[in-house]
């Protein structure tokens, strides 16, 4: 027998029913299943082919995510060694990133998990699955040199405020990595937004690099020439050797995920396909309109898809389950309407280019309100039973 698993077992009286630590029982349950897979058995009919568990959909959201995160660490690093005027190998740039991004993501999981089990132990229930991908997808949406009294402060009010006061996993309505980043931009702004602090070593304060939503062309400049003359070409975006939030820069690595996870059926491609339409055809048209050629409504569809966070948050954010629709219909206009959200307020709100996380956080509480009106309409349009 595993070891680990007679370890567990022979524990385990002590955690359930009348032990002594039975107070700690959700505690026990996490670890135990964090080790060993549920495997129940139907034994009556109807027989059921597969059992996807919880823990089973969240490890494939965990791998799609990884090459964002290694990139991601990568990227922080190659930043930092071009803010110092040094040129490192990947493995160099891979170490110092790591020294950055590692403890964001140790102090989300340490901080989340503590709030989980709290409230899993006052409540009586098994400690959620769901931390472990919000506590990967929260550091991949900050800036490398966030101070860390932030990051606990973000994911708490994240999970406690966006998750667990409205009953835990399953019964949100807003997406808990997103609800803590909007907490974050808002109450300190000046660590989330404007230009980035990219990391690197013997500076005090960092290094300052504008990302790409950042930049306006001077009067009778076409943005996307500013753009490509100051390092955020097509191609550098796409790949995403730039300056931005960790997980954010590179829409080749989010397209790699976001095709893992519908392969997989974990994510639904109409929310992706319906975003990247509603994004698509809503900077096309304000391209078409004259004027403006200095600022991001003349940039086009594809600078739009690449820079900043969209591509990111459409395949990693707007596919959660629980907080989008769960009809066909309305993930076509839950995804296009992020989209179109997404470009307007890019367009319209020059303090706010990103745009993409207010869009999906918006369309977070309108969800339920798709679902309501496209069932209401299907059963209007069945054949009376007459």
């Amino acid at each position: 027998m595993n070891p680990v698993k007679k370890l567990l077992d022979l524990g385990e009286k002590h955690f359930t029913g009348s032990g002594k630590f039975s107070g700690l029982a959700p505690l026990f349950d996490a670890t135990k299943t964090f080790f060993f897979f549920p495997s129940p058995k139907t034994r009556c009919t109807p027989f059921v082919r597969d059992n996807l568990d919880l823990k089973r959909f969240m490890s494939f959201v965990i791998i799609s995510l990884m090459p964002v995160l290694i990139f991601g660490i990568y990227n922080t690093g190659f930043q930092a060694g071009l803010a110092l005027g040094e040129s490192y190998t990947f493995s160099q740039s891979f170490l110092l990133g790591l020294r950055y991004v590692l403890p964001i993501i140790i102090v989300t999981y340490g901080v989340g998990f503590f709030w989980e089990i709290l409230f899993a132990s006052i409540r009586g229930h098994k400690i959620s699955e769901g931390l472990l991908v919000t506590g990967l997808l929260f550091p991949l949406t900050l800036p490398a040199t966030i101070p860390l009294w932030q990051v606990a402060l973000g994911i708490s009010f994240g999970v406690v405020i966006g998750k667990e006061v409205f009953g835990g996993t399953g019964r949100n309505f807003l997406n808990p990595a997103l609800t803590g980043r909007a907490f974050l931009f808002f109450s300190y702004p000046v660590s989330m937004s404007g230009e980035v602090w990219v990391a690197a070593t013997n500076t005090v304060d960092g290094f300052s690099g504008a990302t790409a939503l950042s930049v306006l062309a001077p009067e009778g400049e076409k943005i996307t020439a500013v753009l490509s003359n100051s390092g955020f070409s097509l191609a550098e975006l796409f790949f995403g050797l730039v300056p931005g939030s960790i997980g954010e820069t590179s829409a080749f690595c989010c397209i790699l995920g976001a095709l893992f996870l519908v392969i997989t059926k974990i994510a639904n491609f109409r929310i992706i396909i319906g975003g990247v339409l509603g994004l698509s055809i809503t900077a096309i048209i304000f391209y078409l309109i004259p004027g403006g050629n200095e600022s991001w409504i003349s940039a086009g569809p594809l600078y739009h898809l690449c820079a900043g966070g969209f591509l990111f948050g459409i395949s990693f954010m707007a596919t959660d389950p629980v907080s989008a629709p769960g009809t066909n219909i309305g993930r076509w206009i839950f995804g296009f309407l992020i989209g179109f959200l997404t470009i307007t307020i890019r367009v319209a709100n020059p303090a706010f280019v990103e745009g993409t996380m207010l869009a999906i956080l918006f369309m977070n509480v309108f969800a339920p309100l798709l679902d309501y009106i496209v069932m209401k309409y299907t059963i209007s349009k069945r054949i009376p039973n007459v």
